[in-house]
């Protein structure tokens, strides 16, 4: 039985590497819960992807690592259960686990993908790029030794930070995303990125698939498309729109209003 799970683990981390496409971008609106990801898939998404923010939100803790380890992989597992497609899961910069462990815990989830990113929330700042890269490299190893071939999604906050003066980011996140393609990583998330002339630098320098996060003043989905930007992730937006929506109902139900669209 559990052979025939792992097979069935590394044939969706097959399909979920395959799909991110330079021109023609994986596109990730992210889940929170069961229901939300269920929703995901039935509206013809190929993955269902997480984001931190709005899972630890929805199991009631704060981001970068405040919500307790067990259960944001108690949440991812009840996301995978949920649908048919691979799930990759944002895992912050880890959770302190060794690679063995995290990526044993992902597989178990039934995920096959993960967000790494280089903040180390112990120390409030960027991680070193080389002990990043190793770290990654470690994830890979792991990975490899498990039977299957885990996505991994490699992002730095170079610009969440703001390493450095502005016109030095963009040379400085090209040179932490080469590292960490060079360690095993699969794809570079140099988020909070929005400008089209950036974005595009970024993707000819990093020479590897580049995800980049949706937004208000990002470019379209075609103009990321034709940058070469192969995954589009929305974040923790959408939870967030949501939970507007639903803010907006619930003052209608306060004010005795009908919260049913009109017929």
């Amino acid at each position: 039985m559990a052979e025939a799970a792992n097979r069935e683990l590394a044939k969706q981390a097959r399909l979920l590497r395959s799909l991110h496409e330079p021109g023609d971008p994986l596109v990730l609106p992210n889940a929170w819960d069961a229901a939300s990801a269920a929703a995901v898939e039935a509206a013809g998404f190929a993955v269902v992807a997480t984001g931190s923010a709005a899972v630890a939100d929805a199991l009631g803790y704060a981001d970068h690592e405040a919500a307790p380890v067990d259960e944001m992989f108690a949440a991812a597992a009840r996301i995978a259960a949920a649908v048919s497609v691979p799930v990759t899961v944002d895992l912050e910069s880890g959770y302190g686990l060794p690679a063995t462990e995290l990526v044993d815990r992902l597989l178990a989830a039934g995920a096959v993908g993960c967000n790494l990113e280089d903040t180390s929330h112990r120390d409030g700042g960027l991680s070193d790029v080389d002990a990043q890269a190793a770290w990654l490299a470690e994830v890979r190893s792991a990975a490899s030794a498990a039977g299957v071939d885990v996505v991994v999604d490699a992002r730095t906050d170079v610009f969440v930070r703001q390493v450095g003066e502005p016109e030095e980011r963009v040379d400085e996140a090209v040179r932490r995303g080469r590292a960490y393609l060079g360690a095993g990583a699969d794809c570079v998330y140099p988020i909070l990125v929005d400008r089209e002339e950036t974005i595009a630098r970024l993707v000819d320098g990093m020479g590897g698939p580049v995800n980049v996060l949706a937004g208000p003043h990002a470019p379209s989905l075609a103009r990321l498309a034709g940058i070469g930007v192969a995954r589009v992730s929305y974040g923790p937006r959408l939870h967030r729109l949501a939970q507007s929506y639903l803010a907006d109902l619930l003052a209608r139900v306060g004010r005795g209003e009908s919260p049913w669209p009109a017929s």
